[in-house]
């Protein structure tokens, strides 16, 4: 196995131990929600208020998980507004919005629901 595969291919979701708390669960939907509007701000925000708290892994998990993906997508944004120059960059950065968009809905249904997600292709850079 490489490196590269270590990078791209998504952990396992943590199993809960038992039922998520609602609170839990709705921090969790705000972190991945807020990666529409505020790209990583929101999550990292929601992350650095509830890493040090044992009692809410669930929050802290969805929330390291959700600003994971949106530093993803900021480098591929990146790399798309580069790629402008010779016109495919404007088809990435619409896919790159349209990814977003879905990804993190259906995220923050998981969430919702007390399920841990992991999305399909992201940097974990933030462990």
């Amino acid at each position: 196995m490489s490196d590269f595969d270590n990078l791209t291919t998504p952990p396992p979701a943590p199993a809960p131990e038992g039922e998520v708390p609602q609170d839990q669960r709705t921090m969790a939907l705000l972190a991945h929600i807020l990666g529409i509007f505020t790209g990583f701000i929101g999550s990292l925000i929601i992350w650095l208020v509830n890493k040090d708290n044992p009692e809410k892994g669930f929050v802290t998990d969805q929330a390291k998980e959700a600003l994971n993906f949106q530093i993803t997508l900021i480098i591929a944004s990146f790399v798309s507004g580069i790629l402008t120059l010779v016109l495919i960059g404007f088809l990435m950065l619409v896919a790159i919005g349209i990814a977003n968009l879905v990804l993190c809905i259906l995220a923050a249904m998981k969430a919702n629901n007390g399920e841990a997600y992991r999305y399909p292709f992201a940097l974990r850079l933030i462990k």
